[in-house]
């Protein structure tokens, strides 16, 4: 089963969440791929928003970044926002990022654009120069 663009996972989020794993352990997409079982060709273009991953490569990457695939699920308009989870291994970002996209009272541009500037503003003051 291919999920399409109006599928009920943010591949954008996916995507990014990916890149973030793989650069905070140093990792090729090749690497990435040889621990998921995911193609190398599959990962990149999930990276870069233009892929639809079937939901056996959903599981297999949410599991590589220990993020349960809630965390991805798009919101609709009126549904219940759920209680954000996370891991130890998050970064704070990463965490202030869920909590932001969680609020019902952002839309999600206004919840990425926080999370950005937070990214930007913990980078430059924790001395941790994640991206």
């Amino acid at each position: 089963m291919v999920l399409k663009n109006d599928s009920l996972i943010d591949i954008n989020e996916l995507g990014k969440a990916i890149s973030r794993r793989r650069k905070e352990l140093k990792l090729s997409l090749r690497d990435v791929g040889n621990v998921t079982q995911v193609s190398a060709s599959t990962l990149s273009r999930i990276e870069s928003g233009k892929g639809s991953p079937d939901a056996e490569n959903i599981a297999r990457i949410t599991q590589w970044l220990e993020m349960p695939v809630d965390r991805l699920m798009k919101k609709h308009p009126g549904s219940e926002v759920e209680p954000v989870v996370y891991y130890p291994h998050e970064s704070t970002p990463e965490i202030v990022s869920a909590h932001l996209r969680a609020d019902k009272n952002l839309s999600a541009e206004t919840a990425d654009a926080l999370s950005e500037l937070f990214r930007v503003a913990y980078s430059q003051f924790s001395g941790n120069k994640e991206k």
